[in-house]
């Protein structure tokens, strides 16, 4: 036998002999997988058939090529036994049903030639799509049995349709499109509907897309339940045209689906989509919000309430979560900043007395949330002044008060935002020892529970609870090992994996500690960042800066200062670009950089967008991948410069107010990304000097060494009170505890699960 299957001829015949005179069990025994060598037919093949035989043949050899090697065996799984299985179907069975059509005398020729065709475009159907989400290739085996009883079916002028519907949506697919030719079987038609509905059951996300085309399937208002329950958002879209399936969804009787299609048939839907939950529970009304909808404080008032009354009901025993909550939050976070947060910002040369003379009519409360939902627009003076005016406006002017009127909702934000803009020592002393003591645990407990931000929120924290309170800092870290004892206990692997990470940072946060991150959370060095690490294919160090053109000058004057650092410099040399929209810096001694920085041009049709795209472009279209990216300009700048980061990014400043709350996003585009920003006022009195201190280690060739760094521009700065205030609200990488917490905790969780 060993040396039969060492033969060289062409193996779908060996392969169509050996399954038939080999059990499948002495297969799996053997280890042999399938060869083969050519052999004649058992059966005689009449001429005018020979070609729908070598068709069916043809389809058998590539299924032996689908594993990328056209040779005598099949690896379609890691799974020998599996793909044992595939070839007994797909050569064995196969054959069996040639020889079967082949020597029926009950068929005419023209029939024969049809079943040997439909038998093509079965193994037609697998080779094509096997691997395809719905058509896994261990479904070969099912596939033929189904083949088989839909023959014998079709022969007998029956429909297809009861072997469609008890099979997968795979196997259906391929089996309708085998009894097309020459002549549709009955069951085709109404197959094709149980495919819809096999699909959407599969692909709850594309439910609408299948219902636009498909507005008229009879189990069409089913599937509108289901898929709007799932999507509330794109039920809204779906609902918000003129078509056939905007129809179905306005006259659903059910109430979810009605009451967001009656709202998306309104131009105002949008400002009534965050009051759904209260529309359905009769709460409130269409005509309620038409009252406040056009007057913007009046609308936001409406918002905030409705969010602490949801706030309320998440909490327990209720524990229910509001219909299009995010819809709510997001309103609230837009016209919070629209309305208020801009302005402010916009007045910040303005007196106190004209700044905030828009947030005179509100309340703590509304204060409250102005803070928490423009965490990466406020700038920090207007922190302070909204921060102030809280407590201002509270006839007791107590914390713990305000955290329970608000049902605790986002106080994990508030409490983190007061930390790093030196006011969580005032919120804590508004109340007594014992109530600060509660907020501060419960600020630390559950996070097993929580969203990953919370956490990384309770992570950004601890730097300036450390460098501003060491005793606070030291309960914050007594009870982080506390609550993971306590997720030990409980065997809760992921609040495990939290309050571990939490430990060790806070731990590290004490530098004379010597926690090596590295090698204790299994993420890339924190305190260094390797010289070759930055350099491109070319020993070139590539470095792109984003400028913006302001009103206000500021990022003209930015440039200007930016621009002073090479200016009449022997070691640099700045070229032009023809059209005048960047400038290119050389170094022209020590090692190889390139910087790249656009104007920051102001005026009609965003002339600065139009330069750093332009800019893009050319860095592409030269191939040329900057590992140093640094932002300059105002906080609501930051975004757009987030949309031009490339993945290669390794060292990331954000110069700009409150640029540390954009942590996540950078990781999101580069996961080993060192980031420098600022919790507070962004300045060029500390940009600068970071920027010339890295640019000197990288003209020596040097390692950059953050701890080294930051002690040696600390001591520069020792000098001028304002700027070392103002340097000391900028983060370095290995202080950033947000961003390496997140770093640490995704590969933690990947790697358990």
């Amino acid at each position: 036998m060993v040396v039969f299957l060492l033969g060289t001829y062409d193996p779908i015949h060996l392969m169509k002999q050996l399954i038939r005179v080999l059990p499948l069990f002495l297969l799996v025994l053997t280890g042999i997988l399938v060869n083969a060598q050519p052999t004649s037919p058992s059966f005689k093949i009449q001429q005018e058939r020979l070609l729908w035989h070598d068709n069916v043949d043809r389809e058998q050899k590539r299924l032996l090529a689908l594993d990328g090697k056209a040779d005598d065996s099949l690896h379609l799984s890691k799974d020998e036994n599996i793909n044992l299985e595939i070839a007994d179907a797909m050569i064995r069975k196969v054959d069996d049903m040639q020889q079967k059509i082949e020597l029926d005398s009950t068929m005419t020729g023209q029939a024969k030639i049809k079943y040997l065709r439909s038998l093509e475009n079965m193994l037609k159907g697998y080779n094509n799509n096997c691997r395809k989400r719905d058509f896994p290739v261990s479904m070969a085996p099912k596939l033929v049995d189904a083949f088989l009883k839909a023959m014998e079916l079709d022969k007998h002028n029956q429909s297809i349709q009861p072997v469609i519907e008890e099979n997968s949506y795979g196997i259906g697919k391929i089996l309708v499109e085998c009894f097309l030719l020459p002549s549709e079987n009955i069951g085709v038609k109404p197959s094709r509907t149980i495919l819809i509905q096999k699909y959407a059951s599969l692909h709850k996300d594309e439910i609408f897309n299948i219902l636009s085309a498909n507005p008229d399937l009879p189990f069409a208002d089913s599937l509108v339940i289901i898929a709007g329950h799932r999507d509330v958002r794109k039920l809204y879209d779906f609902a918000a045209g003129r078509t056939p399936l905007a129809s179905r969804i306005r006259n659903s009787q059910d109430s979810l689906i009605s009451t967001v299609g009656r709202i998306a048939s309104s131009k105002s839907g949008q400002l009534y989509l965050p009051f759904l939950d209260n529309l359905m529970k009769g709460k409130i009304t269409i005509a309620d919000i038409n009252k406040v909808k056009d007057n913007n404080l009046a609308y936001f008032r409406l918002l905030v309430h409705t969010r602490m009354d949801y706030a309320e009901r998440m909490l327990p025993p209720v524990r229910d979560t509001a219909v299009e909550m995010e819809a709510l939050t997001k309103m609230l976070e837009n016209k919070g900043k629209d309305v208020f947060v801009r302005e402010i910002n916009a007045l910040h040369d303005k007196p106190a007395a004209i700044r905030f003379k828009i947030l005179a009519p509100l309340t703590p409360e509304e204060l409250y949330y102005l803070i928490v939902m423009s965490e990466d627009e406020i700038y920090t003076s207007s922190y302070l002044g909204v921060y102030d005016r809280i407590f201002q406006r509270m006839a007791i002017p107590r914390g713990d008060s305000l955290v329970m009127r608000l049902h605790g909702d986002y106080f994990r934000k508030f409490i983190k935002m007061a930390a790093a803009y030196n006011k969580l020592d005032h919120f804590l002393a508004t109340m007594d020892r014992d109530n600060s003591s509660t907020i501060m645990k419960a600020f630390i407990i559950g996070l097993e529970k929580a969203h990953e931000e919370e956490a990384v929120d309770v992570a950004d924290s601890y730097s300036s609870i450390f460098e501003k309170n060491p005793d606070l800092a030291q309960f914050v870290l007594n009870e982080v090992k506390w609550n993971y004892k306590r997720n030990i206990s409980n065997g809760d692997k992921r609040g495990s994996i939290i309050y571990n990470l939490l430990q060790t940072l806070f731990e590290s946060a004490d530098t004379t500690n010597k926690v090596d991150l590295t090698a204790k959370l299994g993420i890339p060095p924190v305190y260094t960042i390797n010289y070759d690490s930055l350099v491109d294919d070319s020993g070139r160090v590539v470095q792109q800066v984003f400028f913006y053109g302001d009103e206000d000058k500021d990022g003209q004057r930015s440039f200007v200062d930016f621009m002073s650092l090479f200016q009449r410099k022997s070691e640099w040399k700045i070229t032009e670009n023809p059209t005048k929209e960047w400038v290119t810096i050389s170094s022209l001694k020590g090692k190889p950089i390139l910087i790249f920085a656009n104007k920051p041009l102001y005026g009609e049709d965003d002339p600065d967008d139009k330069a750093q795209h332009h800019l893009d472009d050319y860095l592409f279209d030269n191939k040329l991948r900057p590992t140093i990216y640094i932002h300059r300009g105002h906080s609501y700048h930051v975004r757009y410069t987030l949309k031009q980061i490339e993945a290669s990014a390794k060292i990331v400043l954000l110069g700009s107010c409150g640029g540390y709350n954009n942590l996540s996003e950078v990781l999101t585009i580069s996961n080993d990304a060192h980031i420098i920003s600022s919790k507070q006022v962004g300045t060029k009195t500390v940009n600068e000097p970071i920027v010339q201190a890295i640019d000197n280690s990288l003209l020596e060739g040097k390692n950059i060494d953050w701890i080294t760094m930051w002690k040696e521009l600390g001591d520069k700065f020792q000098k001028d009170p304002v700027a070392k205030e103002r340097f000391d609200d900028y983060i370095p990488p290995y202080k950033n505890l947000g961003v390496i917490f997140i770093k640490a905790y995704r590969r933690a969780i990947g790697e358990e699960e």
